[in-house]
């Protein structure tokens, strides 16, 4: 088992001030930056578009992983590929065109993620498998930060970890976000999960460094 990555989710942070909340996370020592990109249709909440996403970018070191959470994600992933996202991760249930996406996102610089909500089946991981770089597996419904965690969700990451390496996506990363905190950690890294998105048990705490240590 390598290193678990700890991504925090800005989510939670000052929406004024998120280039430097970005900043203060890397160096308490997050390995990636969770951005979720929200559009008020596909959820219901409107968040952040590719002008911050840009910001973020410049001020940290690390990967930035843009979760589009968003209807018509192929009119903006040119934008937070300019932007300096490392990732950009698109929603399965949204097109019926995945591998168009996920071609568009390698094309336009950066790598591709899939994300599914927590009820779709992740079988769908077999036809796009090679096409991946990250499968996002979604413990909460996406839309609201502080959602209780989807235990039985955990089958799902072992699934598409068995899925992945079958089909020509072992080089697939895993991440898991939602409801993620000490008390589940180590049971999703059991499961296979290589990537733990965190929002407001990171950023809600008094002392985020010492919260990402305790998800490691």
């Amino acid at each position: 088992m390598g290193k678990v990555m700890i991504a925090p989710s800005v989510l939670g942070c000052d929406q004024g001030n998120l280039a430097e909340e970005a900043f203060a996370l890397q160096m308490a020592g997050a390995d990636m930056i969770h951005l979720d990109v929200m559009d008020g249709v596909f959820v219901p909440v409107l968040t952040v578009g590719a002008g911050i996403a840009a910001s973020i970018s410049r001020r940290v070191d690390i990967p930035v992983d843009a979760h589009l959470m968003v209807q018509k994600p192929s009119h903006l992933i040119e934008a937070f590929a300019d932007a300096g996202c490392s990732y950009i991760t698109v929603h399965a249930e949204v097109t019926s065109h995945l591998d168009r996406l996920l071609a568009q996102i390698r094309t336009a610089g950066s790598m591709a993620g899939v994300a599914v909500n927590p009820s779709t089946s992740v079988d769908f991981l077999r036809w796009v498998a090679p096409a991946v770089d990250l499968v996002l597996i979604m413990t909460v419904n996406p839309g609201y930060g502080g959602q209780e965690h989807l235990e039985h969700i955990h089958d799902k990451i072992t699934e598409a970890r068995r899925i992945l390496d079958c089909y020509g996506g072992s080089g697939a990363l895993i991440s898991v976000d939602g409801g993620v905190n000490d008390a589940n950690a180590e049971k999703l890294v059991s499961r296979g999960a290589d990537i733990l998105v965190s929002g407001s048990f990171i950023t809600g705490s008094d002392d985020p460094a010492a919260a990402m240590e305790k998800l490691r």
